[in-house]
């Protein structure tokens, strides 16, 4: 009898992917391993109208124009630290609606900004940075090896995938640089450059002819590399041992993927289609495709950019209205656009939800769920998209199971920087993680026990 896993239990129709829970009569008798800890980002460009999310804000000034140099809240919230439980819900917030006891809200945190960049460019890029500005040389931009690779130096070592990087900017035109549409780096000007395709990703993911091709190509690297090292003198053989080392590395998560693609193998996940998707069934197939790796252990590390940033590119958000939007320059029209702007960010929030509740109905082996064991975070690099100020972020942690005090409203001190933030994160994964440059410490309202 063949063993069953919950791999086996994944189905698929029309390119979601769907799963069953866990089935302890099911699994095997021997002992399972420790559940893994996860962590993944969903990144909302443009901020938000402020009135429509943060607490007391509905009445407050729209912003009118395009105010590029103002960088500061037109709002109210307050500057002195306060933890409230999480009892009333914002009209933009209101798709959380039964979510209140697994998500926290923070509100407070503020970015620094370096002179010299767009703001867009820099709000994305540097979103899960901790740089100080004018920290690194040579660059225009405060942008460090970010969050996902600094937690996946930990916990991605032993999955096929270190990270993964999703993008739902389905447009096919490049219209500004790689700075508006990333926000995972490896450091100082190397990107990780994130996946637009459903295709391409579900091939990266399913597919065993890019492991095919990879070993060919290393394969041949090996044998060049063994041939050289015969010729080279001392100082260069040590140089190059460290070269013949990361090209094994390559070799053991080639290893380690093909191994597990033998039992994805078993996965009845169909290929996304080729044609053109609704903007919504576009993003939740990207987000299923998030939610199939993360529960599979292709990665414990992903990030999912749910647009760009200042696109002017219209998306037609079928569901919401009759003719293409752009939400870049909504956001600088809202005093006319504003209940439309409402729209975009409830539709966004929608979106996170759905990923709450698919990961959330996964039963893990200790009875657990995914979300449970994944720190899913809802953030974005502007507070508001006509301030383009980065100051009061909107950002919501969702997950983290007992390790974690949920169902609460926390405003930090006027001034906390957004690293405050990411210290923690990585304090609650059980990382072995220094203080981040631009941090002052992590938020203890936030660390269960």
């Amino acid at each position: 009898m063949r063993r069953t896993t919950r791999r086996n239990f994944l189905r698929g129709m029309s390119g979601a992917a769907l799963s069953l829970p866990w089935m302890e009569s099911l699994c095997s008798a021997a002992p399972s391993k420790p559940v893994a800890q996860r962590m993944a980002h969903f990144y909302v460009p443009i901020g938000v109208v402020r009135r429509g999310f943060f607490p007391g804000e509905a009445e407050d000034i729209i912003p009118k124009g395009n105010l590029g140099n103002v960088m500061t809240s037109l709002g109210k919230q307050d500057p002195n630290f306060s933890v409230k439980p999480l009892t009333e819900l914002t009209p933009t917030m209101q798709p959380l609606d039964g979510f209140q006891q697994k998500i926290n809200l923070i509100t407070g945190m503020d970015r620094t900004f370096q002179q010299g960049t767009d703001v867009h460019a820099q709000c994305a890029s540097c979103y899960l940075s901790s740089a100080e500005p004018y920290t690194i040389k040579g660059t225009a931009w405060p942008l460090d090896r970010t969050l996902d690779h600094l937690v996946a130096d930990q916990i991605g070592t032993q999955t096929p995938f270190p990270t993964l990087e999703f993008s739902c900017n389905s447009h096919r035109d490049n219209k500004e640089s790689i700075y508006f549409d990333n926000i995972s780096w490896y450091g100082t000007g190397h990107l990780a450059p994130s996946i637009r395709d459903p295709r391409k990703m579900y091939r990266r993911l399913f597919s065993t002819q890019e492991i095919d091709q990879y070993r060919d190509i290393t394969d041949l690297v090996l044998e060049d590399a063994r041939a050289m090292r015969k010729q080279l003198g001392t100082s260069d053989r040590e140089k190059f041992s460290e070269y013949f080392e990361s090209i094994r590395t390559i070799e053991l998560q080639m290893d380690r993927l093909e191994k597990m693609k033998a039992e994805l193998s078993l996965v009845k996940l169909d290929e996304p289609p080729e044609a053109y998707l609704p903007r919504g069934e576009y993003i939740r197939l990207m987000g299923d495709l998030m939610v199939v790796a993360l529960q599979t252990g292709l990665t414990n590390v992903t990030t999912f950019m749910v647009g760009p940033e200042r696109w002017d590119t219209p998306y037609k958000f079928e569901s919401l209205f009759d003719t293409p939007r752009s939400h870049h320059q909504m956001s600088h029209n809202q005093t006319k656009m504003i209940d439309d702007l409402l729209k975009v960010d409830r539709f966004h929030m929608e979106q996170y939800v759905y990923l709450l509740k698919r990961m959330d109905s996964i039963q893990e082996s200790d009875g657990t769920t995914l979300l449970d064991n994944t720190l899913f975070t809802y953030g974005s690099g502007l507070g508001d998209g006509s301030t383009h100020q980065y100051n009061d972020l909107p950002i919501i942690v969702a997950g983290g199971g007992k390790r974690v005090y949920s169902g609460q409203h926390i405003n930090m001190p006027e001034g906390t920087p957004l690293a405050n933030l990411w210290l923690t994160q990585a304090q609650l994964l059980g990382l072995p993680m220094k203080r981040f440059a631009d941090s002052t410490g992590p938020i203890g309202s936030l660390i269960a026990g």
